[in-house]
């Protein structure tokens, strides 16, 4: 059963990625979403995050739908979200990714809103709208800078304006 001390327990095994072997890694998460019930979307979200973070996008995307198919709420959702993008993109799958994270951009923000354009931001330019994924990017990164805000602010805007002007060749 999930509880505060196994939500630590998940916390420890993920700040020991890094000192742990792939199959040591994927072992110990296993064992961690083992414990929470089998309709479980938090245990298959770590599954999907551990295999995602080990670089098996490709056996993490079915995880990160099913969590989401489960329920999977908070923040864990909208980390599934971005993280399910993200390996749709490294598969190939640009389209989805895309269209996952626009909708995103419109769910209640949080402190995950610029991990979003980020995302976003690298998905754009893999379908070729690249002006688009620099304002996007500008845009986010804006409000963190010490000076010029407003003038970063609106050289973003200005970009996709006009992107939206030129003809098409």
């Amino acid at each position: 059963m999930k509880d505060g001390g196994w939500e630590q327990r998940v916390s420890a095994a993920w700040a020991s990625i890094d000192q742990r072997s792939e199959t040591a890694f994927l072992a110990e998460i296993e064992k961690l979403a083992a414990e929470l019930p089998p309709d479980s979307g938090v245990g298959s979200f770590e599954r999907a995050a551990s295999l995602d973070s080990t670089g098996h996008s490709d056996l993490a995307v079915p995880l990160y739908r099913k969590a989401l198919a489960q329920g999977v709420t908070g923040e864990r959702r909208r980390r599934a979200v971005i993280q399910l993008a993200s390996s749709l993109r490294n598969v190939g799958e640009v389209e989805e990714s895309v269209a996952l994270l626009t909708i995103e951009l419109g769910a209640e923000s949080d402190h995950l809103d610029d991990a979003v354009r980020a995302f976003l931001a690298l998905a754009l330019v893999d379908v070729g709208r690249e002006r688009e994924a620099v304002s996007l990017a500008l845009t986010s990164l804006a409000p963190h800078l010490p000076r010029y805000q407003r003038s970063v602010a609106n050289y973003a805007r200005l970009l996709v304006e006009e992107d939206l002007r030129t003809p098409s060749r």
